[in-house]
């Protein structure tokens, strides 16, 4: 069933579990990260970067696809479709008014003000929608460097003030970065812990590829209720592709290539499910 986020990570923050988020990237790798949640009996999040959104046809094509394939495939477990890194406001209303049920408003490349005032004007137009909010402080370190630098560190009092436009969510910057590291993860638990126990919020964490899964743990006990996992998810399918169409160099139908990287999606979602502590819990 198609759910925003708030029950999920409240749930997930009393009980110390974080909710896998999962980047989509096409119909078949949804199908893929539903069956895998629902098999395994755990709730997930469905990420949309704005790029995946443009190249799967846009906000309402991708809502399409994900109430259609929940009601055809019978998915039972609590799905929610949300929007990654939305830039601007009218992204953000724009995922909303297509059916999405949680929007992350990323206004970390503004001043603290303006992210603010951004996001809290997000914040209004969604929860009259009964759409959750995510907001982000601090700056993630993209996948151009690798390397997360401390000045670019969420700090406890930004935060708080961060946190007083009624976000549901946030995701502090505390050390980790998109796509693959380039030297070893430098995550500030210290700061992570006192940044959920001031704000009381869920915790959200990106970058989650490449993280040691002692450090996840840790970050779980840390307030950390939701991780963001794409990466490993493509390194995953596109080292089974190419030994399939290494080995099979006559097949040329696109539902079969695709197709082989299946197994090797749904292994690496049981893994982190198993890691996460959401196996079993529906």
């Amino acid at each position: 069933m198609l759910v925003n986020m708030k029950n999920m990570l409240d749930k997930a923050k009393k009980e110390k579990y974080a909710v896998p988020h999962f980047n989509i990237n096409n119909l078949e790798w949804t199908r893929f990260i539903l069956e895998a949640c629902n098999e395994n009996k755990s709730p997930v999040i469905l990420g949309v970067s704005e790029g995946a959104a443009s190249y799967m046809g846009g906000y309402s094509v991708v809502s399409a696809i994900v109430s259609n394939l929940i009601d055809e495939l019978k998915i039972e477990v609590p799905v929610a479709l949300h929007l990654d890194h939305g830039s601007s406001i009218e992204v953000c209303k724009k995922a909303i008014e297509s059916g999405f049920t949680s929007v992350m408003f990323d206004g970390s490349k503004h001043s603290l003000e303006k992210n603010i005032e951004m996001t809290k004007e997000v914040v209004d137009y969604a929860h009259k929608k009964n759409v959750t909010v995510e907001a982000e402080i601090g700056s993630i370190g993209g996948e151009e460097d690798g390397i997360a630098n401390e000045t670019m560190y969420a700090t406890v009092e930004d935060a708080i003030q961060l946190s007083k436009t009624g976000i549901d969510f946030l995701a502090p910057a505390l050390g980790s970065v998109h796509g693959l590291y380039k030297g070893e993860p430098n995550l500030n638990f210290e700061r992570m812990l006192e940044i959920s126990q001031t704000t009381n919020l869920p915790l959200v964490l990106h970058g989650g590829t490449g993280i040691p899964e002692e450090q996840i743990k840790k970050a779980i006990s840390c307030g950390i209720c939701k991780l963001n996992i794409n990466t490993e998810l493509q390194i995953a399918w596109t080292n089974a592709v190419r030994e399939f169409v290494e080995t099979n160099k006559n097949v040329y139908d696109p539902r079969k290539i695709i197709k082989s990287g299946e197994k090797a999606i749904k292994d690496a979602i049981k893994t982190k499910l198993e890691l996460l502590g959401t196996i079993g819990i529906i």
